[in-house]
């Protein structure tokens, strides 16, 4: 099926679409995709082939929209031509904060064009017009990748007496489990998983909390505090004033 030639939804510009909330709780083993698409036929169209697969599927036409919802997707099918925001700034964007699979979808066919669109965090590249079966092709060997790399992640890590089940989501200290909430046990897996290296505040926020752009708030310094009482001592986790904050070896 060609999405230019085939089965248009009735549909008008964006101001007259109907506001559509956020994208829908995902039916089991559905794929949530954010399809963020200027054209109101060609996303009534691609969203309509979508659901047809069984994808839980939404549409925006705005970077802005893009960047306030794309937390809610698996996989985003991403149009550089939008009417506030060059593509690339939104794909820019949404990589800084989340590792959410992106397809860019455009009709900007140049090397050169393919080129910026995978320098600025896309996964893959598919130029206007294209076959349906091709995306489908495409979403699939993306996730793939992407669930691989999700697999190889969720591990065991031991980091001298403490260890963490990242898969059970169970942390224990000296065999004797941790008692932490989500955020917690997200923050301390976070910090576990790069032992060495200082983890700056703008990254937990974006991985912990889905929030980037408030890296100077009392969340994260609350939950440190927090998790070092619960660890036992606060040389677990140290602080680097200005930076963020890096797993220690008391």
């Amino acid at each position: 099926m060609n999405l230019q030639a085939t089965d248009v939804l009735d549909a008008t510009s964006e101001h007259h679409r109907p506001h559509r909330p956020a994208i829908p709780a995902s039916r089991e083993g559905a794929l949530r995709v954010l399809v963020v698409e200027n054209d109101a036929p060609a996303a009534d169209t691609l969203l309509k082939g979508l659901l047809r697969q069984g994808y839980v599927a939404h549409s925006v036409g705005t970077g802005a929209q893009a960047l306030r919802t794309h937390h809610d997707a698996d996989l985003v099918l991403l149009d550089l031509d939008l009417p506030d925001l060059d593509g690339l700034e939104v794909c820019r964007g949404i990589r800084a904060v989340s590792n959410t699979p992106i397809i860019t979808v455009t009709a900007r066919g140049s090397e050169l064009d393919r080129v910026l669109g995978l320098q600025a965090g896309s996964d893959d590249y598919l130029v206007k017009p294209y076959g349906f079966r091709e995306l489908l092709a495409r979403m699939d060997a993306v996730m793939r990748r992407v669930r691989s790399q999700q697999s190889a992640t969720a591990r065991i890590i031991d980091h001298g007496p403490l260890r963490i089940d990242a898969a059970a989501r169970v942390a224990t200290l000296d065999g004797e489990p941790l008692d932490l909430t989500r955020k917690e046990f997200d923050l301390l897996y976070l910090l576990a998983s790069q032992p060495d290296t200082v983890v700056p505040r703008r990254q937990i926020m974006a991985q912990v909390w889905d929030d980037a752009w408030s890296p100077h708030g009392r969340t994260v310094d609350t939950h440190v505090s927090t998790l070092r009482g619960k660890l036992g001592a606060s040389g677990w986790i140290t602080t680097v004033r200005g930076i963020g904050f890096r797993l220690g070896r008391p």
